[in-house]
């Protein structure tokens, strides 16, 4: 039996989720279509566009995230706090940009209600809103709603534009975060479509890059800094544990090296002959090894060097509901009232056993 979204999605476990949208029999509806030679390439900008839009609207900003021709990643975080201290016009002012008013909380919001009755119906109008406005349903709807329609009306038909509801996964953890991160940033050179992060159009590791050039630092600490976070994405507020903004827990510059020295490797798997054994993955100056000035995020996040490069290549197979430590899974589960999922294995692999 299939689990509720509402039950697979869990704040309080939390605020980091993946999710994937499907076109419908995974047809080309979004970029270049191999078949009838049509070229769909734009509404990939749509979709990149409405994320956008989206961000700025909702207690929802997103991490990462990588449109390819037929499938879309987004890595979202919700800010349930954010929400919550809203006031009642903001509220309003943010859920009329995407859907049609309310007569009555109008006349509540500019004090013409005066009421006791008026104001209970429009106070809970307004707190269902809030609610919607952190939720990851809502947004996916509408996201993917509005890229239906659009797409439709282009192509003057009526029907399914994608496979059914969106996929979501928990992100437990740091470690799953920055490995998710990585996965989703990094499908265009997976999937061959680009042979560097740099070049992977409609994603966000490119966005990031390209402000990082905008910039033209060159000092380390100043770049981790100052560099300006490209607008709807999460800014990158390193690897400490303080108080400090809302923000994805590495430095831009790590996770960046890392994620080129990734699709490097990827690549040049991809491009070396069948026969041939994969390398083994060491922390070293050996051949294959992950260079050194690369190598501590994953020691700061307990990531077993080793597993790191599999997680990378085979994520879509080994995950499913969750992604994190074992005990991290084993948690979600229990919230879920399920004794096991797809991934605690992978986990296993992934993170390094913490010594007692």
């Amino acid at each position: 039996m299939a689990t509720p979204r509402k039950s697979q999605i869990s704040l309080d476990d939390t605020p980091y989720y993946h999710c994937i949208s499907r076109c419908v029999r995974r047809a080309f509806l979004c970029g270049e279509d191999q078949f009838s030679g049509r070229s769909y390439e734009h509404r990939r900008q749509w979709i990149v566009d409405r994320i956008k839009e989206l961000s700025s609207i909702f207690a929802i900003k997103t991490c990462a995230y990588a449109v390819l021709s037929n499938h879309t990643h987004t890595v979202l975080y919700v800010s349930r706090e954010k929400a919550l201290s809203w006031t009642a016009q903001e509220v309003t002012d943010r859920w009329y940009k995407l859907y049609g008013g309310n007569v009555l909380v109008n006349r509540f919001v500019t004090g013409e209600a005066k009421t006791a009755a008026e104001h209970k119906a429009a106070t809970q109008q307004i707190e269902i809103w809030r609610t919607r406005l952190y939720d990851i349903s809502w947004y996916m709807r509408s996201l993917n709603e509005h890229i239906a329609r659009k797409a439709n009306h282009e192509d003057g038909c009526t029907g399914r534009f994608w496979e059914g509801r969106f996929k979501s996964q928990a992100l437990l953890d740091d470690a799953a975060l920055l490995t998710c991160m990585s996965y989703v940033d990094l499908n265009p050179v997976r999937a061959g479509m680009a042979t560097t992060p740099e070049e992977s159009d409609y994603t966000s590791i490119q966005e990031r890059i390209r402000a990082i050039k905008l910039t033209c630092q060159t000092d380390q600490t100043t770049a981790n800094t100052l560099i300006p976070t490209p607008t709807g994405l999460m800014p990158f507020v390193g690897g400490e544990h303080i108080e400090k903004e809302q923000g994805v827990p590495f430095y831009i510059t790590d996770y960046l090296q890392l994620t080129d020295w990734t699709g490097m490797a990827i690549r040049n798997e991809a491009s070396a002959p069948c026969s041939r054994p994969l390398p083994t993955i060491h922390v070293g100056n050996k051949s294959g090894a992950i260079p050194s000035d690369i190598a501590p995020i994953l020691e700061r996040l307990n990531i077993a060097p080793e597993a790191w490069l599999d997680n990378i290549r085979h994520y879509g197979t080994l995950y499913s509901r969750a992604v994190g430590a074992k005990e991290n899974i084993a948690r979600y589960c229990e919230g879920l009232n399920q004794s096991w999922i797809c991934g605690v294995r992978a986990a296993q692999q992934l993170y390094k056993p913490i010594p007692i």
